[in-house]
């Protein structure tokens, strides 16, 4: 999208034309179209052609449906670009990280490489004045139109510069969420992000506090010394991960399941027992493992792992915890479809969950083998063990928090 459609947007009949395409579906866009560029045609406003405007509006709309996901009611009222769909972050994540600054007291803070406003809308939302800088000019004017469709522009500056030209000296933090993705894909090194890691990693030493995203994948002889590593999960899903500066956190690493929220910190516990299969299995989530806290989820449930290798917790006893999915195990065996699919069929079973781990098993695949057929349904999990490979039966346990 042009700077100058988008600039055409938020006049009058830019609005109105995208009041029009709130609700519109797919399979209504060609008569739709076609209309609202004749009845636009007597109109150009800042210069840009009927049929331009037209176009900007219904990607525009596009763009608001896809966010949704991310935004909830926001989307609707909200501006995006295409890459800023992609990169933006979700509400709630942006939401719990700006209630950390709030609690560190934060009144303050520049956001370097700022987006389409997702995060300073938040920051803003828990009261804190913040910069918004990004390079690039269309950017910046979505996200100056954000803060002032979700009504926090007071609280919002919006800048177009480069980050490393900004003084940060006066603000109690800076946030920097630097762009993982060039014209060939996502990047695996954090010192080809833009900006480089470690100069993020100065930025965020010279306020009192500091956070800076990372792929959740970022390797933890990557950490920073005296950084708090959070990984951020949103309903199963590992969304990101920040290394946070200043907060003196007792230990190094940290997990956050949303919605809760729940965290749990830890990393320092020994290298957990490993032991036979019990009555309980525990699948941590995805930011327990990512954070290499799995020996914590096994001390609060008095478990064990079933392989040295792999994040599964087994134990004899039932204990809720919001960091695992709990199941209760009905059959422990060693793996064999042929068996498998004797037992879904003699207990009538016409759907199977089928989860793995440490095991060359295709789940749609061996869901076709199976030939599941019935009205029970079971949860079969593949797994590497000390002893073996093997397939565990069970359901949920219903624990999860």
């Amino acid at each position: 999208m042009e700077i100058e459609s988008f600039r055409a947007l938020l006049t009058e009949q830019g609005q109105a034309l995208l009041a029009e395409l709130r609700e519109f579906t797919a399979d209504q866009e060609l008569a739709l179209a076609t209309r609202l560029r004749r009845e636009y045609r007597p109109h150009a406003p800042l210069g840009v052609p009927p049929a331009e405007l037209v176009r900007a509006a219904f990607e525009q709309a596009r763009l608001r449906q896809r966010a949704e996901a991310k935004f909830g009611a926001d989307a609707r009222s909200m501006y995006f670009t295409q890459h800023g769909v992609e990169q933006a972050t979700r509400r709630s994540v942006a939401e719990w990280r700006a209630g950390r600054f709030a609690a560190l007291g934060v009144k303050r803070l520049a956001d370097l490489c700022c987006g389409i406003g997702g995060d300073a809308v938040a920051l803003a939302r828990a009261g804190i004045a913040v910069l918004a800088v990004d390079r690039d000019e269309l950017t910046c004017e979505v996200a100056r139109a954000n803060a002032a469709a979700l009504g926090v522009a007071e609280l919002v500056e919006v800048r177009c510069a480069d980050v490393a030209d900004v003084d940060t000296d006066g603000f109690d933090a800076v946030f920097t969420d630097p762009a993982r993705r060039t014209s060939r894909g996502r990047v695996f090194d954090p010192e080809a992000y833009s900006p480089p890691l470690s100069w993020a990693v100065e930025a965020a030493r010279r306020t009192p506090f500091g956070a800076l995203k990372v792929a959740p994948g970022i390797p933890h002889e990557l950490v920073p010394e005296g950084a708090e590593a959070e990984w951020v999960s949103d309903r199963g899903e590992v969304k990101e991960a920040v290394l946070w500066f200043g907060t003196a956190a007792a230990e190094p690493y940290r997990a956050t399941l949303l919605p809760g929220p729940h965290s749990l910190t830890g990393g320092a516990l020994p290298d957990p027992p490993v032991g036979p299969v019990g009555r309980y299995l525990y699948e941590p989530d995805g930011a327990v493992i990512r954070g290499r806290m799995v020996a914590e989820v096994v001390e609060s449930t008095n478990g064990r792992l079933i392989d040295p290798m792999i994040a599964y917790v087994t134990s004899d006893e039932l204990r809720p915890t919001p960091y695992a999915h709990a199941y209760e195990l009905t059959d422990v065996l060693p793996y064999n479809v042929k068996k498998l699919k004797a037992l879904v069929k003699e207990r009538r079973i016409g759907t199977v969950v089928i989860k793995k781990r440490g095991a060359s098993v295709v789940p749609e695949e061996l869901r076709r083998q199976l030939k599941p057929a019935g009205p029970n349904t079971v949860t079969v999990i593949v797994a590497r063990t000390a002893a073996g490979p093997v397939m565990m039966l069970g359901q949920p346990a219903g624990l999860a928090m």
